[in-house]
């Protein structure tokens, strides 16, 4: 059942704005007299944000995945857009990395570490578009903005209501439903369209007749003989058949997007409409999701903006992050900027002006319920440093993809192949600090952490991690203060 939200609002967004741009609306429809019924179109820019969950920026066409036609929309999409090569999220994981690029804040700055919820001072940037007149939409992946009060959803359509997230034709029924409801009220809008592709369960997989008594139907299903295995995991039997039902789902959420976008098409807005398109984090194998490796943050950034973007560019030295979303959607909508943001805008890179300060990127993990397996990682624009607080002290590291032929097959390998057993060891137990060149080395399969050639560039990471730590108030900062200090020595 879809559930409208206004009453359940912060008090404290100016309502007086609001009220004023319902006011002039109001006024100008009244003014018109050609059209008695429909309300006069708003202006202002449309804003469509489209995520696909849990998907590896390798999994791509458009990225030189070679698996057949498996993201034909989003590979048009990426002809018509603007690219961050250098696009990431904050944090490789579903609620935080989410909740990041509404806030403007790394998670210690909104009071929700993991899946929590935002602390009720911090605003939001659907609390900014709402007071300005937007309307607000949410398809799937909707308990992931906490609490629901906070981001004002207009229109609220649950997972549930969409094949548990992962029918195409119900996300262009009520993408259809939306942007009528926005032309008739004659409001701009903001919709987040997320598919729930491709996260666990996987399309075919016996997961997900396990998790929804059911398979879910999908056109194109991949065969373990067609798919490419990523260069961090072992190609294996097992690891091929999961990524199978893995491609299938992705290609299935490509569709999901395609029809969003085709229903912008056929509504006439496309032309007035921000598009934007993220995953939320890679792909829920390990040394991926919930990590702070290359491929746990890295995510195909694509923003197609008619009139203002170029189509077919890509952007190769700048970093943007999650927390810089908000920022950069207030001032494309010209509306005032949040306050105390750790991101900003990167609309002078759209433009195609340079920005200083992008030279690095800051990522970060938390897992405060099994016993704070909390990482830390500095990325320049070749090496990533890592810091795991908690690497060799005996606790081991969890997440809920360690099941199914994968996992199972991996902990298989690791029984008779030594060079299995020291990878399966390192995801498990990890070390204290990791270096890798990922320029070279994507996968991270070579730590440089104990070689001497690479002393100053491990010099420089710490010295930059522990300052943004320092400046973002990061609760680790004294004790990563402690080892460099201990470094240094």
């Amino acid at each position: 059942m879809h559930m409208n939200s206004t009453s359940q609002c912060k008090a404290r967004i100016n309502r007086r704005a609001f009220l004023a741009a319902v006011g002039a609306l109001s006024a100008a429809a009244l003014a018109s007299r050609r059209r008695p019924v429909a309300a006069v179109p708003d202006s202002r820019l449309n804003i469509l944000l489209i995520t696909l969950d849990d998907l590896n920026y390798t999994s791509l066409g458009f990225m030189g995945s070679k698996v057949p036609d498996i993201t034909p929309n989003l590979d048009k999409l990426s002809r018509e857009s603007y690219r961050f090569s250098r696009g990431h999220v904050t944090v490789a994981i579903c609620q935080p990395s989410r909740q990041c690029m509404m806030t403007g804040r790394y998670p210690h700055n909104m009071g929700a570490p993991a899946f929590d919820p935002i602390r009720e001072d911090v605003p939001t940037l659907q609390e900014r578009l709402r007071a300005a007149g937007y309307l607000n939409g949410i398809f799937g992946k909707e308990t992931h903005l906490a609490p629901k009060e906070k981001f004002c959803w207009d229109t609220y359509v649950p997972a549930s209501e969409l094949g548990i997230g992962r029918d195409p034709q119900r996300y262009y029924e009520e993408t259809q439903k939306f942007l009528a409801r926005a032309k008739s009220e004659g409001r701009p809008f903001f919709l987040m369209a997320n598919s729930q592709d491709p996260h666990r369960p996987f399309a075919g997989s016996q997961d997900e007749i396990n998790r929804w008594q059911k398979h879910l139907p999908v056109n194109r299903t991949y065969k373990p003989e067609e798919i490419e295995v990523p260069g961090f995991l072992p190609d294996i039997p097992g690891v091929r058949e999961d990524l199978a039902c893995y491609y299938t789902s992705v290609h299935r959420g490509d569709e999901s997007l395609g029809l969003v976008l085709r229903a912008l098409d056929e509504a006439g807005m496309a032309e007035k409409t921000l598009v934007m398109y993220l995953s939320d984090n890679g792909m829920a194998f390990p040394f991926a999701k919930a990590n702070c490796y290359l491929t746990s943050t890295r995510t195909p950034w694509l923003v197609r903006w008619p009139g203002v973007t170029e189509a077919g560019k890509v952007e190769p030295d700048h970093f943007v992050s999650g927390v810089d979303y908000a920022p950069s959607i207030l001032e494309a909508v010209d509306l005032e900027p949040l306050p105390d943001l750790d991101g900003r805008s990167f609309m002078s890179l759209l433009r195609g002006e340079s920005q200083p300060g992008r030279d690095q990127l800051y990522t970060l993990y938390n897992r405060p319920e099994n016993g704070n397996l909390s990482i830390r990682c500095m990325q320049d624009r070749r090496y990533g440093y890592i810091w795991n607080p908690w690497g060799g002290s005996g606790l081991k590291f969890g997440a809920n993809y360690m099941m199914g032929p994968a996992w199972e097959g991996m902990q298989d390998e690791a029984k008779s192949n030594p060079e299995m057993a020291a990878r399966m060891k390192l995801f498990l137990n990890r070390v204290p600090q990791e270096l890798y060149d990922f320029e070279s080395d994507p996968s991270a399969l070579s730590n440089l952490i104990d070689d001497p050639a690479h002393r100053d560039t491990l010099h420089d990471l710490r010295q930059r991690l522990l300052a943004e730590m320092t400046r973002s108030n990061d609760p680790l900062r004294e004790d990563f203060a402690k080892l460099v200090e201990h470094t240094l020595l």
